[in-house]
């Protein structure tokens, strides 16, 4: 895998997209099938992984996951997404769309020494190796199958020294390192039969990223099949997709009226900003919780809260784009092996990290819109599962966001009682 460590040698200033708006996408990590099956909730379609006739060794894999049920989006995708054809699928956080296309792409797969099959683009580091972890997770049982990862932060000459040595069938990336290694010639992209987009609209409404993103797409061959996902399509990103697309199929899971999670309980706390540290006190004292996640607005704020949860006693955490890709990984992945029980991050987690044991989101900081809203509370409730999203309302502009909410996405929420029957939350 193309994960490194060493990124003292930080070569090229390459356009980092994600510290722009510190956002980080809402891919699926599929692993929240596992928690589905445990919890009895199974989608609306029940028939088993099998009926996709799929080669074994997936299904080996599958099983390993603790998957049972294939949730909706999977049941619509997986079968015309086997067959090749052209993709375009929006379904809300939490319902297994990365499992689409990695199940997908390594069903089609051949592997051919020194020829990368299989492409897939996102448009944050966090994302990315999340996803290279699941090709990789699922293809145990096909061991001649290489995945490997690339991203600015990393010295580039790791990566072309990886794809000269052990090229790999399946390359998972962000835009600006993929281009700089194909421009390169190190990355040859002329034996790409599958181009994937995950958070589709996060690459292609930056029009620097969609720049990127086109370059990369006209380097592969005309006749590939091509996918794109996201949790939120909006209509006039769309007519874009398609442009990279031939009669593509289009799933669109939930609309957005009913783009709200399935088992998540929705509070607000109206407060000022001077009290806000002592109610999150109380309520990590009164709440039972497997993990939390609290998100802030900024750096700084992160920086500060985690301190001082520290300097209480709680096992308290933070990732902010202030740090290194490095250090960022190693907190991701201590966090997500349940090290600590407590992430204070800002929206660089936001978007489609899958961290199954979180079962509370605090919005220590109102998000900027009901889009941010809906992808940091889906860090609990994935699949299904219960979970609990307290929000803190401390001006006018908070209550207009948390109005817009309400409004697009058809939910009342309502203010935290006093009491909260913990049954609610807590997976049974």
């Amino acid at each position: 895998m193309g994960e490194v460590k060493d990124n003292d040698a930080y070569e090229e200033e390459l356009l980092d997209y994600e510290e722009e708006d510190e956002k980080a996408p809402d891919s699926v990590s599929a692993k929240a099938g596992a928690e589905s099956a445990k919890k009895g909730y199974v989608g609306i379609h029940s028939s088993g992984f099998r009926d996709f006739l799929l080669k074994p060794e997936l299904l080996r894999a599958i099983v390993d996951s603790g998957f049972e049920h294939p949730s909706e989006v999977q049941h619509e995708c997986i079968p015309q997404a086997i067959l090749g054809m052209d993709v375009i699928c929006q379904a809300k956080s939490g319902m297994g769309k990365t499992a689409v296309f990695v199940l997908s792409t390594l069903q089609q797969i051949e592997p051919v020494a020194g020829q990368v099959a299989a492409l897939v683009l996102c448009h944050t580091r966090e994302l990315a190796y999340q996803i290279c972890h699941e090709f990789e997770r699922f293809s145990t049982y096909l061991p001649d199958i290489k995945v490997a990862v690339f991203y600015g932060g990393v010295n580039i000459k790791v990566h072309k020294d990886i794809l000269k040595n052990e090229c790999p069938h399946i390359v998972v990336g962000t835009p600006g390192r993929i281009l700089a290694l194909a421009r390169d010639k190190d990355l040859g992209l002329k034996n790409v039969r599958h181009f994937i987009l995950d958070e589709c609209d996060k690459m292609l409404e930056s029009l620097d990223m969609r720049r990127d993103v086109q370059e990369i797409f006209k380097m592969t061959p005309h006749d590939k099949q091509v996918m794109m996902f996201s949790a939120t399509l909006s209509k006039e990103i769309r007519p874009v997709c398609k442009k990279f697309m031939q009669d593509p199929m289009e799933i669109y899971v939930d609309d957005e009226a009913k783009l709200t999670l399935h088992g998540l309980v929705q509070h607000y706390i109206k407060l000022t900003e001077m009290e806000k540290n002592r109610k999150l006190n109380d309520l990590l004292d009164a709440l039972d919780f497997n993990q939390v996640v609290i998100f802030v607005k900024s750096v700084n704020r992160a920086a500060e809260l985690n301190k001082l949860l520290v300097e209480c006693n709680f096992p308290s955490i933070c990732i902010h784009s202030g740090m290194s890709q490095e250090e960022r990984l190693t907190r991701y992945k201590g966090f997500k092996e349940g090290h600590k029980r407590i992430l204070v991050a800002t929206d660089l987690v936001g978007r489609g990290i899958d961290i199954e044991r979180v079962n509370i989101v605090v919005n220590y900081d109102m998000p900027d819109s009901a889009d941010t809203y809906l992808h940091r509370v889906g860090r609990a409730g994935r699949f299904g599962t219960k979970g609990l999203a307290i929000t803190f309302v401390s001006s006018a502009s908070d209550s207009d966001v948390l109005n817009q909410v309400q409004a697009r996405f058809e939910v009342d929420i309502k203010e935290l009682p006093e009491q909260i029957d913990t049954s609610t939350y807590m997976p049974s």
